[in-house]
Protein backbone atom coordinates (compact mmCIF):
# COMPACT_ATOMS: atom_id res chain seq x y z
CA UNK A 1 0.00 0.00 0.00
CA UNK A 2 3.02 2.33 0.07
CA UNK A 3 3.16 2.55 -3.71
CA UNK A 4 3.31 6.37 -3.81
CA UNK A 5 5.99 6.71 -1.10
CA UNK A 6 8.52 7.35 -3.89
CA UNK A 7 6.74 10.63 -4.67
CA UNK A 8 7.16 12.23 -1.22
CA UNK A 9 9.36 15.31 -1.40
CA UNK A 10 10.14 18.21 -3.73
CA UNK A 11 10.35 17.77 -7.51
CA UNK A 12 11.14 19.69 -10.67
CA UNK A 13 8.67 18.68 -13.38
CA UNK A 14 9.18 18.87 -17.15
CA UNK A 15 5.72 18.92 -18.75
CA UNK A 16 4.75 18.13 -22.33
CA UNK A 17 1.07 18.65 -23.13
CA UNK A 18 -0.54 18.12 -26.51
CA UNK A 19 -2.27 21.27 -27.75
CA UNK A 20 -3.87 20.46 -31.08
CA UNK A 21 -1.08 18.99 -33.20
CA UNK A 22 1.76 20.62 -31.26
CA UNK A 23 3.46 19.72 -27.98
CA UNK A 24 3.56 22.55 -25.44
CA UNK A 25 6.54 22.20 -23.08
CA UNK A 26 6.58 24.01 -19.74
CA UNK A 27 8.12 23.71 -16.25
CA UNK A 28 6.47 22.73 -13.01
CA UNK A 29 7.35 22.25 -9.36
CA UNK A 30 5.73 19.64 -7.13
CA UNK A 31 5.62 19.00 -3.39
CA UNK A 32 4.21 15.62 -2.33
CA UNK A 33 3.44 14.22 1.12
CA UNK A 34 2.40 10.82 2.44
CA UNK A 35 -0.37 10.19 4.96
CA UNK A 36 -2.19 7.29 6.70
CA UNK A 37 1.12 5.35 6.94
CA UNK A 38 1.44 5.45 3.14
CA UNK A 39 -2.21 4.71 2.31
CA UNK A 40 -2.77 8.29 1.16
CA UNK A 41 -0.69 10.71 -0.87
CA UNK A 42 -1.19 14.42 -1.62
CA UNK A 43 0.71 16.65 -3.96
CA UNK A 44 0.53 20.17 -5.29
CA UNK A 45 2.11 20.99 -8.60
CA UNK A 46 2.57 24.59 -9.72
CA UNK A 47 2.96 25.63 -13.34
CA UNK A 48 4.60 29.08 -13.06
CA UNK A 49 4.41 29.91 -16.77
CA UNK A 50 0.76 28.83 -17.01
CA UNK A 51 -0.65 30.67 -14.01
CA UNK A 52 -2.37 27.74 -12.32
CA UNK A 53 -1.69 24.88 -9.91
CA UNK A 54 -3.01 21.37 -9.51
CA UNK A 55 -3.70 19.23 -6.47
CA UNK A 56 -3.82 15.44 -6.44
CA UNK A 57 -5.34 13.31 -3.68
CA UNK A 58 -4.63 9.56 -3.75
CA UNK A 59 -6.27 7.10 -1.36
CA UNK A 60 -5.64 3.36 -1.08
CA UNK A 61 -8.57 0.97 -0.59
CA UNK A 62 -7.34 -1.98 1.50
CA UNK A 63 -10.29 -4.15 0.41
CA UNK A 64 -9.84 -3.80 -3.37
CA UNK A 65 -6.07 -3.21 -3.15
CA UNK A 66 -6.47 -0.29 -5.54
CA UNK A 67 -5.81 3.42 -5.49
CA UNK A 68 -8.32 6.15 -6.29
CA UNK A 69 -6.77 9.33 -7.69
CA UNK A 70 -8.62 12.66 -7.58
CA UNK A 71 -7.52 15.92 -9.27
CA UNK A 72 -8.32 19.58 -8.69
CA UNK A 73 -7.09 22.58 -10.64
CA UNK A 74 -6.85 26.10 -9.26
CA UNK A 75 -8.19 27.27 -12.63
CA UNK A 76 -11.53 25.51 -12.00
CA UNK A 77 -11.57 25.27 -8.19
CA UNK A 78 -13.38 21.91 -8.23
CA UNK A 79 -12.26 18.49 -6.98
CA UNK A 80 -13.03 15.89 -9.65
CA UNK A 81 -15.55 13.41 -8.31
CA UNK A 82 -14.76 10.63 -10.80
CA UNK A 83 -11.43 9.11 -9.74
CA UNK A 84 -8.82 7.30 -11.75
CA UNK A 85 -8.61 3.80 -10.24
CA UNK A 86 -5.84 1.23 -10.46
CA UNK A 87 -2.75 -0.30 -8.92
CA UNK A 88 0.99 -0.77 -9.19
CA UNK A 89 2.76 -3.86 -10.44
CA UNK A 90 6.35 -3.31 -9.35
CA UNK A 91 7.56 0.12 -10.48
CA UNK A 92 4.67 0.67 -12.91
CA UNK A 93 1.17 1.82 -12.03
CA UNK A 94 -1.87 1.81 -14.33
CA UNK A 95 -5.03 3.78 -13.52
CA UNK A 96 -8.23 4.14 -15.54
CA UNK A 97 -11.29 6.36 -15.52
CA UNK A 98 -13.33 8.73 -17.65
CA UNK A 99 -12.81 12.36 -18.60
CA UNK A 100 -14.64 14.92 -20.67
CA UNK A 101 -12.62 15.97 -23.72
CA UNK A 102 -13.95 18.44 -26.28
CA UNK A 103 -17.45 18.02 -24.88
CA UNK A 104 -17.62 14.21 -24.93
CA UNK A 105 -16.78 11.42 -22.50
CA UNK A 106 -13.58 9.47 -23.22
CA UNK A 107 -11.66 6.75 -21.41
CA UNK A 108 -8.58 8.06 -19.63
CA UNK A 109 -5.42 6.25 -18.54
CA UNK A 110 -2.64 7.33 -16.20
CA UNK A 111 0.68 5.49 -16.25
CA UNK A 112 3.17 6.01 -13.42
CA UNK A 113 6.77 4.80 -13.81
CA UNK A 114 9.19 4.90 -10.89
CA UNK A 115 12.69 5.59 -12.24
CA UNK A 116 14.72 5.14 -9.07
CA UNK A 117 14.85 7.40 -6.01
CA UNK A 118 15.28 10.61 -7.97
CA UNK A 119 13.06 10.18 -11.01
CA UNK A 120 9.53 9.32 -12.05
CA UNK A 121 7.27 9.71 -15.07
CA UNK A 122 3.52 10.25 -15.36
CA UNK A 123 1.60 9.94 -18.61
CA UNK A 124 -2.02 10.67 -19.43
CA UNK A 125 -3.74 9.24 -22.51
CA UNK A 126 -7.28 9.38 -23.88
CA UNK A 127 -9.17 6.73 -25.83
CA UNK A 128 -12.20 7.54 -27.96
CA UNK A 129 -12.78 3.84 -28.77
CA UNK A 130 -13.18 2.43 -25.24
CA UNK A 131 -9.53 1.52 -24.77
CA UNK A 132 -8.69 -0.10 -28.12
CA UNK A 133 -6.25 2.70 -28.94
CA UNK A 134 -4.73 5.43 -26.79
CA UNK A 135 -3.36 8.88 -27.55
CA UNK A 136 -0.90 10.26 -25.00
CA UNK A 137 -1.69 13.92 -24.40
CA UNK A 138 0.35 14.90 -21.34
CA UNK A 139 3.63 13.68 -19.84
CA UNK A 140 5.39 14.84 -16.69
CA UNK A 141 9.02 13.90 -16.03
CA UNK A 142 9.86 14.30 -12.34
CA UNK A 143 13.42 14.98 -11.14
CA UNK A 144 14.00 15.27 -7.40
CA UNK A 145 14.81 18.86 -6.43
Amino acid sequence: MNDFDFLAGHWNVANRRLAGDEWDEFPGHSVATRHFDGAASFDEVTFPTKGFSGLTVRVYDHTTRQWSIYWASSARGVLDTSPMVGAFDGDRGEFYGEETHEGRRVRCRFLWSVLGQDGARWEQAFSADDGKTWETNWTMDFTRA
